[in-house]
């Protein structure tokens, strides 16, 4: 078991989330850790974290907090308002390179589906929340 902030976390349960994010996210998480100050190894683990906490935001509502960008069975793409990055740094003791660089990888996914980032989105938190598992 994993004690986070917002409750505990079956290490399986995170195990998975880990799996899941280097499944989805790919070459982005090598190119990204590759300019990064963190290991690969940092950032699938900051990843999964953010799935897993985007998973119960989603629960919440986490639709109702930003724009949806794309949507399907398999993901969900959103610009969010309310700092879900500085949330993400906050509540799993991230350092500061370990929540840009996460942040970075969704930001390309993004815009790899949408294009370049319109100026009144660059301020906004990009998050891809992968709603099925992947083999």
């Amino acid at each position: 078991m994993l004690e986070e902030p917002t409750g505990t976390v079956d290490f399986d349960e995170f195990s998975r989330a880990c799996d899941l994010v280097e499944t989805y996210f790919g070459e982005t998480i090598d190119s990204v850790a590759l300019h990064a100050p963190v290991s690969r190894r940092q950032l699938v683990a900051v990843l999964a974290r953010a799935q897993l906490s985007g998973r119960q935001l989603a629960i919440d509502g986490l639709e109702d907090a930003g724009e949806v960008v794309y949507q399907s069975n398999d993901e969900t793409l959103l610009w969010l308002d309310d700092g879900f990055w500085t949330d993400m740094r906050g509540r799993h003791h991230l350092e500061p390179d370990e929540g840009r660089a996460a942040r970075e990888v969704h930001r390309r996914l993004i815009e790899a589906l949408d294009g370049d980032v319109p100026y009144y989105n660059r301020e906004r938190d990009p998050f891809v929340l992968i709603e099925r598992s992947y083999p």
